[in-house]
């Protein structure tokens, strides 16, 4: 029965699950042990923990940029997850800095993607969570970017040095799908964008020598609005692997940093600044796009 709800038991990598019933791992709702061939009735419930695949989690713990009673703000190097979640779980930034810092009721505020670095807010006290992370849902934090991409033929974005544009699109994202799409409709994705530098303005040579990068910064948070944004106008960030098409193996890091956060702190009244201390594509280290 159980194998038949939860198929990856029978995974071969797995313990068997005749093993894991003589450890006494499989108990029910108030932890005494089932053995494999007790009768189960309806309404009864038999709880297991999932097994952890084998994760390489660093030594070195995360770089921290600020820490009071109330928050924790990291410098997140890229591929590193937020949460736990599919094979990323005790090399996820939440698991690796409750660890480190034994405040088991942290909880981030905002979510980086697993790929993206940068600044990334941690809430302290659950008492205080949601006057932080309603904050964000109102758009109230001043959130910048940079990213460095490679345009194609067909790029749309502007190429000079201090241009900028605003970017809107409306954009769907159904559940259960990895990636998002743009759809005709009402805007609900917007970014303003600036050019920082560029490389070959008449587009020729290798990409590399082509690249642009870009200030961003979002006015909304829809999942992967950046990079789907930019990919749809023809400059995906460097290192993109799920925009316009999935890859397998992405071309290393995505060029794509949270560069600096900004808001009144619900809490205390006062002015709070983040910033990133990562360098991208030439970027000056801490040095924030002008729009």
């Amino acid at each position: 029965m159980l194998l038949a709800r939860f198929p990856a038991l029978a995974d071969p990598a797995a313990t068997p699950l005749a093993e894991r019933f003589a450890a006494g791992e499989v108990v029910d709702a108030r932890g005494r042990a089932w053995a494999a061939d007790d009768a189960v009735g309806a309404g009864d419930e038999l709880w297991f923990h999932r097994e952890l695949r084998p994760e390489e989690v660093p030594a070195e713990p995360l770089p921290i940029l600020f820490r009071d009673e109330h928050l924790l703000v990291i410098d997140k190097p890229h591929d590193v997850a937020t949460m736990p979640r599919g094979a990323h779980v005790l090399a996820s930034a939440l698991v690796r800095l409750r660890r480190d810092t034994g405040i088991e009721q942290l909880v981030p505020l905002h979510r980086l993607d697993r790929r993206t670095a940068g600044v990334l807010a941690f809430g302290v006290r659950p008492e205080e969570r949601s006057a932080y992370q309603q904050l964000f849902a109102r758009r109230e934090v001043d959130k910048r970017y940079a990213a460095l991409v490679l345009p194609g033929p067909g790029c749309t974005l502007p190429r000079t040095v201090g241009e900028r544009a605003e970017l809107a699109d409306r954009m769907e994202k159904r559940r259960g799908e990895l990636t998002a799409r743009i759809v005709p409709g009402a805007p609900n994705a917007h970014t303003e964008l600036e050019v920082l530098a560029a490389g070959d303005s008449k587009g020729e040579g290798p990409a590399e020598s082509r690249a642009l990068l870009l200030g961003l910064r979002p006015r909304t948070g829809r999942t992967h609005q950046l990079r789907l944004q930019l990919s749809s106008r023809g400059a995906p960030i460097a290192g993109e692997d799920l925009y316009p098409e999935p890859c397998p193996e992405p071309a290393g890091p995505l060029q794509l940093l949270a560069l600096s956060l900004a808001f009144t702190d619900p809490v205390t009244g006062q002015a709070r600044e983040f910033r990133s201390g990562r360098v991208l594509g030439g970027l000056a280290r801490g040095e924030a796009p002008g729009i």
